[in-house]
């Protein structure tokens, strides 16, 4: 099995068990030179809010670091908040939770999403 499918497979067992949750969840992808966020609800049908550092306000530095993931977890949060959602799942894609994952959860919990 590859790194990938490895990582694909971990990320089916959270969903699901998110879905058997019915909670709405936050989710995340990474690539080497930027972080995506989007807040979906429980059967993933409907995205709530989403961010990223291809957002106008986030493009200008570098895109692929800690401190970027920190301000995607900031605005995903104010977004989410926004749209009424306080309390969410964190689904982390089968990514571990290190580095850039980490940054972004640590980012939004201090903002005000309870995860």
């Amino acid at each position: 099995m590859s790194a990938n499918n490895e990582r694909l497979r971990r990320a089916r067992k959270v969903r699901m068990k998110i879905r058997e949750l019915g909670t709405t969840r936050l989710c995340v992808h990474r690539t080497p030179r930027h972080m995506y966020a989007q807040v979906t609800t429980a059967d993933g049908s409907q995205v709530l809010a989403t961010a990223s550092t291809l957002d106008k306000e986030l493009r200008q530095g570098a895109t692929g670091n800690v401190d970027a993931a920190k301000k995607v977890g900031q605005l995903i949060a104010e977004r989410a908040k926004a749209a009424g959602v306080e309390q969410v799942a964190f689904d982390r894609s089968g990514y571990r939770y290190h580095g850039r994952v980490q940054a972004l959860a640590d980012a939004a919990r201090e903002a005000g999403l309870q995860f």
